[in-house]
C-alpha cells in the first residue's frame, strides 16, 4: 500500500513538473515579401499610360491645365525682323487676344481669319494651331505667333497653308529675307550686322522722340503758366 501511494505521489509530481515546463511553440515559416513579377510591372505600365492618355484627351477636349510658358525677348530671339515689325506683331496678336489672356484659341483664330477675308474650316484652324504649337496646348502663344511670320519669310509654309494666307493678309510686310533666309554663311553674318545695328538706331530714334515730346510739354506748360500769369496780373 506504501509503495502504491509513493507511485502516485511521484506520478502526480512527474505531471506536474511537466505541465510547468513551457512547450516550444510550433515553427512558423517567415513571411516572404510578394514578388515583384510582371504583374506588377503590368499594373505600373498600366497606370502610367492611362496617366498620358488622360492627359492628351484633357488637351484635346481643352480642359488640361495651361502649360508654364518660358519667359523671351522677342527681339533678341527674332533678329530677322525689325523692331518695328515685331510691335506690329504684337499689336495684331493683342488685337485678337479678345480673351486677354495671353493666347490665341481656336475661336479667336477664327474670328482673326474671318476679319483677313479668308475664313477656315474647324479643322484648317486646327491644322494652323498645330503647324506652329509647340507645346501641344492647342493655341497659339506670342511665340508662336512670331513662327509664323517667320516661316513665312523664309519660305517655309505651303501655298495652301492657312498660315501664309494669315501672313500675306496681314497689314505687317514681311517680305524682306532675314537671317534665316540667306542662302549662305557670309551672306547670313552681314545681315545679321545690319539688323543688329537697324535695331540700335530704332532704340536711338525712340529715345530722341520720347525727349523731343517731353521737351515740347515742358513749353507748352511754360506758355501756359506764361499766359495764365498774364491774366491774373
Amino acid at each position: 500500500m506504501a509503495s502504491e501511494e509513493l507511485a502516485r505521489k511521484l506520478q502526480s509530481r512527474l505531471s506536474a513538473t511537466q505541465e510547468a515546463v513551457p512547450r516550444p511553440e510550433p515553427e512558423q515559416s517567415p513571411v516572404r515579401p510578394k514578388p515583384q513579377g510582371s504583374d506588377a510591372a503590368c499594373g505600373d505600365s498600366s497606370s502610367e499610360l492611362s496617366a498620358k492618355l488622360t492627359r492628351r484627351l484633357d488637351i484635346n477636349e481643352g480642359n488640361a491645365a495651361p502649360q508654364a510658358t518660358r519667359v523671351f525677348n522677342p527681339y533678341t530671339e527674332f533678329k530677322e525682323f525689325s523692331r518695328k515689325q515685331i510691335k506690329d506683331m504684337e499689336g495684331m496678336f493683342k488685337r485678337y487676344d479678345t480673351g486677354k489672356d495671353g493666347f490665341i484659341d481656336l475661336m479667336e483664330l477664327k474670328l482673326m481669319m474671318e476679319k483677313l477675308g479668308a475664313p477656315q474650316t474647324h479643322l484648317g484652324l486646327k491644322n494652323m494651331i498645330k503647324e506652329v504649337d509647340e507645346d501641344f496646348d492647342g493655341k497659339l502663344s506670342f511665340r508662336e505667333f512670331l513662327l509664323i511670320f517667320r516661316r513665312a519669310a523664309a519660305g517655309e509654309l505651303q501655298e495652301e497653308s492657312g498660315l501664309l494666307a494669315l501672313a500675306r493678309l496681314s497689314e505687317i510686310d514681311v517680305s524682306t529675307q532675314g537671317v534665316m533666309g540667306a542662302k549662305d554663311f557670309f551672306e547670313a553674318k552681314m545681315q545679321a550686322l545690319s539688323v543688329g545695328s537697324k535695331f540700335e538706331a530704332e532704340i536711338r530714334e525712340e529715345k530722341e522722340e520720347r525727349k523731343r515730346q517731353e521737351e515740347e510739354k515742358k513749353q507748352r506748360h511754360a506758355a501756359f503758366k506764361q499766359l495764365q500769369s498774364t491774366f491774373c496780373s
